[in-house]
């Protein structure tokens, strides 16, 4: 197939933005002819470009901008016309409000696909409108996603890829921090943003001390492209107001995360919902004991118990109940850890991810391109 993938941020952002990058890491041995978009100029573009890929730009400015929204629109379909790809996947509601109209007026408004990472709810007009324009199948990470993408109008065919992540290569490199011996690491890996959970995994920390269990939190992350500075900027007084200096290391920014995976006995997400949470993949890779709230994504590839644990919820007092249970126990974080890594190189390699993702789209336009 010819693909034309529309991505509307310059930078990688998150989740969505790394799925994309594990699918291009193999874009040259899968066959397909990959082509991309971008709507915003940055780092991602341009590294994608240095490593063969074709790439353009069209800077779209802000929604806001009639004229800049009108002339993307008209830009990206003569692009379209000229390439008349086979398949048009716009990476984001964002990008849908753009990649639609232009697809229709090239005439090729039946090849469009586009890319739902997150779980939508009606509140939110971007899902909402980006529903609204036409496409022939809408993609989601997980079978949370789909559901409640499917609970918007119109009802668009709905095709689900489980995300998956790359195997670590060689041996391990635990990055060099100094963290207290004989204390159980516990991690959290993600930009410093409230839906991540930073403050409540702070607190769960608070109340497992109360009850006599010591664990050293390991914040890896910072406040990338400054999206959610007051909360970034709120975590160290909170620090100190629940007494745990000394008890939490934040890196702050990095390059990989994986070094600090390494020296992690538990990964955590306590994002509440979480449309699928990639790095659990990447703990689960290592062979790190992995815990997740019991809401979205996770729930659909973690057996509680079994492949890790998983929280009723993403509450502090939740959170502490769960990672209660892999304190108290090393046998249990050791047995998850094991089954986790089986179950990950079983089904969540980057390249059984990349079959997914590549049989997801054929299906989705299987009989259209004819019609196209």
């Amino acid at each position: 197939m010819r693909i034309l993938i529309t991505v509307p941020w310059g930078e990688r952002l998150g989740g969505a933005e790394s799925l994309l990058q594990v699918v291009l890491d193999g874009a040259k041995d899968s066959g397909h002819e990959i082509e991309l978009v971008f709507l915003q100029d940055g780092s991602w573009p341009r590294e994608l470009a240095g490593a063969g890929l074709a790439v353009s730009v069209i800077d779209a400015g802000r929604l806001r901008e009639p004229r800049r929204l009108l002339a993307t629109i008209v830009g990206l379909s003569r692009l379209m016309r000229s390439r008349r790809p086979d398949v048009i996947l716009n990476w984001a509601p964002k990008t849908q409000l753009y990649g639609a109209p232009a697809a229709v007026l090239a005439g090729l408004s039946r090849r469009v696909l586009w890319w739902q990472h997150g779980i939508p709810t009606p509140e939110f007009w971007l899902d909402r409108i980006a529903t609204l324009l036409p496409a022939a199948g809408i993609g989601c990470c997980s079978a949370s996603a789909a559901a409640a993408q499917g609970r918007l109008w119109p009802r668009r065919p709905l095709f689900i890829v489980a995300a998956g992540s790359p195997a670590p290569q060689g041996p391990p490199e635990p990055a060099a921090l100094e963290l207290p011996a004989g204390v159980p690491v516990v991690g959290l890996v993600g930009r410093l943003q409230p839906w991540k959970g930073q403050d409540r995994v702070l607190r769960a920390q608070a109340i497992l001390r109360e009850r006599g269990h010591q664990m050293h939190l390991l914040i890896v992350g910072g406040d990338a492209y400054g999206l959610s500075a007051e909360y970034a900027a709120s975590l160290e007084p909170l620090i100190e107001s629940l007494g745990l200096r000394g008890s939490v290391t934040m890196t702050g920014q990095v390059p990989d995360a994986g070094p600090y995976i390494e020296r992690m006995d538990v990964l955590v997400n306590a994002s509440d919902p979480e449309p699928f949470g990639m790095v659990l993949l990447e703990g689960m890779a290592r062979g790190v004991a992995v815990l997740a709230v019991d809401s979205g994504g996770p729930s659909e590839f973690i057996e509680d118990g079994r492949t890790g644990v998983l929280a009723r919820s993403g509450e502090p007092h939740d959170l502490a109940d769960a990672l209660e249970r892999l304190l108290a126990s090393p046998e249990l974080r050791s047995s998850v850890a094991a089954a986790g890594r089986e179950r990950y190189l079983g089904e969540f390699t980057d390249r059984a991810m990349r079959t997914r993702f590549f049989a997801g789209l054929a299906g989705a336009v299987a009989g259209v391109r004819a019609g196209g």
